[in-house]
């Protein structure tokens, strides 16, 4: 979820090095313009270089910083849904600068090809992960994959079908799992669908006043955002709104919606798990499913966040990453497990 950009507001200007009202005032009349500029100056500033791949006609449009072969493994970042490669700015910028990292914008978001359903489901987007892996050669050596939400159901069901490629596996509120307990969002959905309203979908907003909603939904930390820059960020996402739907769909669908549960026996790589203790979108107590599964795995619930774990706590998702980087390295060399 782009929350990333309340992060940009209250950070304009020191990261720009503009005066907080000018930057304000220009962000009024080119949101797209301005968060592009945003995207550009952090990116640039961090080290990361966009690029771009091809592969059987398909394009795959990446960032990324440092070279594999280093102390820890390399790390893919995978974001969640509507979202795009950018998101991992804010936990970039406090992992180390010598970490090889790679963000990539899932099939049909932002730079990467938009082709149909068939990519979408979360077995289609393992197979175009897959795909991108080959071509920039991530699998020369096993590499930590990480994923969120969306891209954490991906991550895990990629764990799965492609084990020797990973030295680990890290899931941040991953979807894909039967949770015990119903969140926030998921009983919206339910309101919904018994209502006839399944088009309304929350994570997909059209107005400033549902642009506001989705914010609080995914978000524990409230924001105060005028409304002029709730209607930009709404008239940014407007144009793709179709495809989001698309996706939606697709993820939610009987193929996709619990095929993160339905994989977990299969999962071998050591596993992390991040959680916030406030998700109102997929409820912590997901975190029992995967310890009644994977008794094995390291779990950190995150108190004070909700769901976008990524861009409230940057600074701890980064140092939760390394150490688990560091704690594998060590007792794959024969040392003491701490996981």
């Amino acid at each position: 979820m782009e929350l990333d950009v309340s992060n940009m507001l209250m950070l304009a200007g020191s990261t720009l090095a503009l005066p907080i009202l000018a930057f304000l005032t220009s962000f009024l009349l080119w949101p797209a313009a301005l968060i592009k500029v945003y995207y550009w100056y952090w990116r640039s500033r961090l080290g990361l270089q966009l690029r771009y791949s091809y592969s059987g006609g398909y394009r795959f449009c990446y960032s990324c910083r440092g070279k594999p072969g280093g102390a820890t493994p390399s790390l893919l970042l995978l974001h969640g849904f509507s979202a795009h490669k950018d998101m991992w700015l804010s936990v970039v910028k406090h992992l180390p600068s010598s970490q090889h990292v790679v963000c990539v914008d899932m099939p049909g978001h932002e730079g990467t090809s938009r082709t149909g359903a068939e990519d979408y489901c979360i077995q289609g987007q393992v197979q175009r992960i897959h795909q991108f892996v080959q071509s920039v050669g991530l699998d020369r050596n096993p590499f930590h994959l990480v994923g969120t939400s969306m891209g954490g159901n991906v991550a895990g069901v990629y764990a799965t079908r492609y084990p020797s490629h990973l030295s680990g596996l890290t899931l941040i509120c991953p979807a894909g799992l039967v949770c015990p307990i119903d969140s926030v969002f998921v009983s919206r959905l339910k309101e919904l669908e018994r209502s006839k309203q399944k088009e309304l979908i929350p994570l997909i907003p059209s107005t400033a006043q549902e642009m506001e909603a989705m914010l609080q939904l995914c978000s524990y930390v409230r924001f105060k955002i005028p409304q002029q820059i709730l209607q930009g960020l709404v008239d940014v996402r407007i144009p793709h709104n179709d495809f989001y739907r698309e996706v939606f769909m697709e993820i939610v669908g009987e193929k996709s919606r619990h095929s993160l549960q339905e994989n977990l026996h299969l999962i071998t790589a050591p596993l992390q798990v991040i959680w916030g203790k406030h998700d109102q979108v997929l409820d912590v107590s997901g975190v029992s499913v995967l310890q009644a599964a994977l008794p094995g795995c390291q779990v950190a619930l995150l108190e004070h966040c909700g769901h976008s774990v990524v861009l409230e706590r940057p600074r701890r998702t980064a140092q939760l990453i390394m150490d688990f980087l560091s704690a594998q390295e060590v007792d794959g060399e024969g040392g003491k497990n701490i996981s």
